[in-house]
């Protein structure tokens, strides 16, 4: 996991700087309306629209747009899309596996972005079932390093749940079951600890290690993945040293 997390978090705070952070707020935005449609519109009662809105606010969203977004998903205002949740499964070159979640309005459009972008990239989709066995769904807390130890985090978390705590480089990175998603969270918040984000996701049992040609042909399938307003999330099984993210971040 750590391969993949670390060059997740490395790329979303390069994106806050350039072209892609229009998509990235698009996509934050979409989540809040998904998180307020299904659980309703108070993010006091509904914990998924409040890390939704948590995350959007540490990407620096503007605040009217997550408020028009939390309106538009409770049924507060008008104009909420009809979004449906679709995951796709697909390999990419080396073996990798990929899960593929999308967000979308229409499930033709987002079948073949996803297509083309595989293609395109040395990848194909899979039958269904033939790639997520190989991943776990489980809550993932991402938690800025600042003055923290490793210790401090484990120490706060371990009651609530979580299973394990991963160093990122700049960030700690808690995995615990989806169902202690919350319990997990909720214990940084009492134990003063800042956390980035805090969502579900889809963690790999094996990982692929992957060299700098690899790890290089896999960035450009995602990144071409991501670059579809559709694609919300991109999950892989590989992982790259840190040796090797050196060389490609140079």
């Amino acid at each position: 996991m750590s391969g993949h997390s670390k060059w997740a978090t490395t790329k979303h705070k390069k994106a806050a700087l350039d072209s892609k952070r229009g998509k990235l707020f698009a996509k934050l935005i979409k989540n809040i309306e998904v998180a307020a449609r299904t659980g309703g519109p108070d993010p006091d009662g509904n914990p998924t629209l409040f890390d939704a809105i948590t995350k959007a606010r540490k990407n620096s969203v503007p605040i009217d747009n997550i408020e028009r977004a939390r309106k538009r998903g409770g049924g507060l205002e008008a104009g909420g899309a009809d979004w449906q949740t679709i995951m796709y499964e697909g390999y990419a070159p080396g073996g990798v596996a990929v899960l593929i979640e999308c967000l979308t309005d229409n499930r033709n459009r987002a079948a073949s972005e996803v297509r083309v972008a595989l293609t395109r990239n040395g990848g194909s989709l899979a039958d269904p079932g033939s790639v997520s066995y190989m991943f776990n769904r489980k809550g993932v807390v991402i938690v800025p390093k600042g003055s923290l130890t490793e210790d401090d985090v484990l120490m706060a978390v371990l009651d609530a749940g979580a299973e394990e705590v991963n160093d990122l480089g700049e960030n700690f990175e808690v995995v615990c079951e989806a169902s202690d998603l919350i319990p997990v969270r909720k214990a940084l918040q009492d134990a003063g600890i800042d956390y980035e984000s805090a969502e579900m996701s889809f963690v790999p049992t094996l990982n692929v290690p992957l060299e700098e040609d690899g790890a290089r042909k896999i960035f450009k399938l995602i990144d071409a993945l991501e670059d579809s307003d559709d694609v919300q999330n991109v999950w892989a099984n590989f992982d790259v040293s840190d040796e090797v993210m050196e060389k490609i971040e140079a």
